[in-house]
């Protein structure tokens, strides 16, 4: 590690995304996700399961109310905790009580957290009147004595972190600390931040190395990079040490979870006694953690906690296990999507190269976190790896999770579906063949939205003299160099367009433009570098010079058809293809290519062209390739076997469309991989 190499996101007010892609992203986000899920959030949606968050911090509040009035302490009511609190026989009668997953708190914070961002890029008076009614709401119904979870306010404080493990306690507040940090970012208002610090201040008094002090840590991670994120906007250390502790008491023996004595836990079976440490990734020690292990999206919101430590106190061995782990999850457990987590069983890592497709998990929460890990690596040190790999999964895993009008959702991101088989086979009732107007556990949507509001802070990151380009898309960015401000234009038409073009102006002092060479990209071409000091290093290529008003270096990334294959270790891909067009994955679907899929084959001598697709209004470039539908055998009556016999083949023409697209044209079969010939 070299802190000559740290580089960080540039702030969002100095961002503006003005890219025909990503902009429409952000605009659906904005006009149509951000008012619906405040809807949702308030049960307002027809047909959707009911959400009831901000009902539960409006009965918080009026319990909180109802006691100051009395001048009264709190009364402990016992209720049986469960995970989820459900409707009772009439839904239109709901008592003062919590109602929802014991996480529904965070549905909100994540709400407000792409608020903020998206009134970074859009101000809106109307909209940020009704974030701040919101955030009345959710004060109100924090304690005197800083504690926020309505889980427990309602249903009585004399429980409150007794189950670490499964209750989200720590999970809510780190969402709460993303939230509140960007609110007060995007608008100087720090009503919420104030809040988060009392609540944060109790957690501190609660947890820690010191004697007395609980040694428990989060079941459910995020707490661990959101404390970092306080640290850096308050300058308060002990955040960071509340962090640290975190991080660095988990896995250890004896194993802080066996204390809590949960009745579900038994211990008589050792190999199912050992496995439910991997699941919170408790197994062991971070710093001993070799491979990518349990619930997928716990991992990568560790994983960036741990590369944010690795960061601010330069721990070389934090970073080393940071490392290690990158290298495991995307040489050994990722879909070719940036899709994570193989499983729907703990919603978890599976074994390595045990990725199946028409079972697959990859839930569009796993791809964020991912990115989330991604963009933390390379704050450490700006390596393309890292970068590709983000583009990856936002492009296909994560974009694929929400329907082209921004109405509808994944939770699941699957590599194959066949409809039939998602109603009738219990191992694929987790698959959806269309996207649902919400969920009763909706951590996806607003995660969604948080991270399309935000994607300039992903995009661009700097240093003091260099501003670094990891994702191409057109932007208007302002960076400090000195005392003068530099102007940097980025025009560019990805994922459809190859080319890009740089130029900057407002200063007359040299500095630096990394961009970066898309690891997908053989042959790029650049023009308009004299005069510059030009250097390629870990993907990137350096651009030194005075930047003079009007002049241009111009990028060329030639985006041909890529035809792949995977390692063959991944059994479920033997002898099957798939194909990427730049940073874009395809599939094919039933409404193009007739049912069936799995009767499609490629010819051996593969012929691509490129075609222009409309997708529900929205413009792609679509794939035409040469390939072969196989007769389907009958063995016939009495029989479901039958002698070999060379099958007969007819030629067609096979049309993919990126994945991201698809089931947006109604319940169909759909695949990535396709047999070859």
């Amino acid at each position: 590690m070299n802190r000559e190499d740290y580089n960080e996101p540039i702030s969002l007010r100095n961002v503006h995304i003005t890219d025909n892609f990503w902009k429409n992203e952000m605009e659906l986000v904005r006009k149509e996700i951000i008012p619906y899920q405040w809807d949702a959030l308030n049960d307002r949606v027809e047909g959707a399961s009911p959400s009831f968050c901000m009902r539960n911090f409006k009965v918080a509040g009026k319990q909180n109310k109802e006691r100051k009035e009395k001048g009264s302490s709190f009364e402990e009511p016992k209720y049986t905790f469960r995970g989820f609190e459900a409707l009772p026989e009439d839904p239109d009668h709901l008592e003062d009580k919590f109602y929802g997953f014991v996480f529904q708190d965070s549905d909100f914070y994540k709400w407000i957290e792409a608020v903020a961002y998206s009134l970074t890029q859009h101000p809106d008076p109307e909209l940020e009147k009704l974030a701040d009614e919101a955030i009345d709401i959710v004060c109100a119904a924090q304690q005197e004595d800083g504690y926020l979870d309505t889980y427990y306010i309602i249903n009585g404080k004399d429980k409150i972190f007794s189950n670490l493990r499964d209750h989200h306690e720590l999970y809510c507040f780190g969402h709460l600390t993303e939230g509140a940090v960007a609110y007060y970012q995007a608008t100087g208002k720090d009503k919420l931040l104030k809040a988060t610090m009392r609540f944060a201040d109790y957690i501190d008094n609660y947890f820690g190395p010191e004697e007395g002090k609980c040694k428990g840590y989060p079941g459910h991670e995020i707490a661990e990079m959101a404390l970092v994120r306080l640290y850096e906007v308050t300058g308060e250390k002990r955040y960071l040490d509340l962090s640290s502790f975190f991080v660095e008491e988990r896995g250890k023996r004896p194993y802080y979870f066996d204390k809590e004595n949960h009745p579900d836990v038994k211990l008589d079976k050792e190999h199912i006694n050992d496995l439910r440490y991997f699941y919170n990734q408790a197994h062991l020690p971070v710093r001993e953690q070799k491979e990518a292990t349990g619930h997928a999206v716990r991992a990568v919101y560790l994983y960036s906690g741990m590369a944010d430590l690795a960061r601010i106190k330069e721990d070389q061995s934090m970073y080393d296990a940071c490392e290690t782990l990158w290298n495991n999850i995307v040489e050994e457990k990722m879909y070719i999507t940036g899709g994570i987590g193989g499983t729907h069983l703990g919603e978890a890592f599976s074994f390595p190269f045990d990725l199946p497709n028409d079972t697959a998990y990859a839930e569009t929460c796993a791809s964020i976190g991912l990115v989330f890990f991604a963009r933390r690596m390379l704050e450490i040190k700006a390596v393309s790896k890292y970068a590709d790999v983000m583009e990856l999964a936002l492009y296909n895993g994560i974009l694929s999770g929400m329907a082209l009008d921004g109405k509808s959702f994944f939770y699941v991101n699957p590599l194959e579906v066949q409809p039939k088989a998602c109603k009738l086979d219990e191992r694929k009732w987790h698959v959806k063949p269309v996207r649902q107007k919400w969920f009763g556990c909706a951590c996806c949507p607003p995660n969604l939205a948080r991270l399309l509001s935000s994607i300039g802070s992903y995009a661009y990151t700097e240093k003091e003299d260099t501003l670094y380009v990891h994702l191409y898309m057109g932007s208007t960015i302002e960076k400090k160099i000195g005392e003068d401000t530099a102007t940097i234009q980025v025009k560019a038409d990805f994922p459809w367009n190859s080319k890009v073009s740089v130029e900057a102006s407002g200063t007359d002092k040299k500095f630096t433009i990394a961009l970066r060479m898309p690891g997908w990209c053989r042959d790029m071409k650049a023009t308009g570098l004299e005069g510059a000091e030009a250097e390629e290093k870990d993907g990137y290529l350096y651009i030194t010079k005075v930047w003079k008003k009007g002049e241009k270096v111009e990028f060329d990334f030639p985006m041909e058809v890529r035809t792949l294959q995977a390692d063959s270790r991944v059994r479920e891909d033997i002898g099957k293809v798939a194909f990427m067009r730049g940073p874009v994955v395809y599939c094919l679907e039933e409404t193009d290519n007739g049912a069936d899929l799995h009767e499609l084959l490629i010819r051996q001598n593969i012929e691509v062209q490129e075609e222009e697709r409309d997708i529900q209004g929205t413009k792609v470039v679509g794939l035409a390739v040469s390939g072969l539908r196989e007769k389907a055998v009958t063995a016939g009556k009495g029989s479901l076997y039958c002698a070999f016999e060379k099958p007969e083949r007819e030629e067609v023409k096979l049309r993919y469309i990126p994945y991201y697209t698809w089931a947006n044209r109604g319940e169909n079969e759909m695949q990535v991989w396709t047999r070859v010939e």
